[in-house]
């Protein structure tokens, strides 16, 4: 069934709109206003590229062919959060409710987009591997086998931040899924700049930095263990996450209110110098 004919009616653009449309409607099924802004979505042939993940992220991390033997192409698509979400967050060194609420709403989604997606893809004749949206990751590493963030970047859908957060076009306050496919759907980048975070791009920033509460951000580097251990006590302390599921694990601090936060800023700055 993976004819041409196949192909024709099946685009990069039918699952970026079948992806907004999924999330345009998520607040009505939940019945509340919902936590997000329309999302972006990236695909690139699986090639050499992929070849990195060992070196750029875990030293066990899967190549998109372990995921699926025949894959051709990888989707990456992420998810941004709403300003005012964003906004409730940026206040005290603990998160809010809603931020930990919407992590739980938005993994969810996730899941089910990615589950969408595929089942358009094997409507025409295309298998696909799918992936948790979260805690896929070896807890004494803290290191991810399948990063939707590396992948990520890779495809062109963002880059790096000083925060280790993918800066999209969209900025980094969201969530992030991923897919494998047979199908060739080819290369449809997003990210317009070689870099995205103001101080990678040798800019004045680092703002991220003096926002984490426990200085687990270095120009030179990240203390993960700082990092986890802040996040575990988030969900041990705070007597509004007490009805959320053990795996919330959130913070934030870092992407609240940024220049990254809700664009590229090297990108904004890039235009405003024309």
């Amino acid at each position: 069934m993976n004819s041409n004919d196949s192909l024709h009616r099946l685009d990069v653009e039918e699952l970026r709109r079948m992806a907004e449309r999924f999330v345009a409607d998520e607040p009505a099924r939940l019945g509340t206003e919902g936590w997000w802004r329309p999302p972006l979505l990236a695909t690139a042939p699986v090639d050499e590229r992929f070849d990195r993940l060992t070196q750029i992220a875990a030293d066990d991390h899967l190549h998109p062919r372990d995921l699926l033997p025949t894959a051709r192409t990888v989707i990456v698509f992420f998810i941004p959060f709403r300003k005012d979400l964003v906004r409730e967050n940026h206040n005290g060194d603990r998160p809010c409710s809603n931020w930990g609420l919407a992590y739980v709403q938005t993994n969810d989604l996730i899941d089910r987009l990615s589950q969408r997606l595929g089942d358009r893809l094997n409507e025409s004749g295309f298998r696909c591997g799918l992936t948790p949206a979260t805690h896929n990751f070896n807890e004494t590493k803290l290191m991810a086998r399948w990063s939707h963030k590396h992948l990520g970047h890779l495809v062109n859908l963002g880059r790096f931040g000083t925060h280790c957060m993918l800066i999209t076009p969209a900025g980094c306050t969201g969530r992030l899924g991923s897919l494998v496919t047979e199908a060739e759907l080819g290369s449809h980048p997003l990210i317009e700049t070689r870099e995205a975070c103001l101080l990678k791009a040798g800019k004045a920033c680092g703002l991220c930095m003096e926002a984490c509460p426990v200085n687990a951000l270095k120009t030179n580097g990240f203390e993960r263990r700082h990092c986890w251990e802040r996040l575990k006590d988030n969900r041990a302390d705070l007597d509004y996450f007490s009805d959320l599921p053990e795996t919330t694990h959130v913070c934030g601090k870092c992407a609240a209110m940024m220049p990254c936060s809700f664009g590229n800023p090297v990108a904004r700055l890039s235009a405003d110098t024309r």
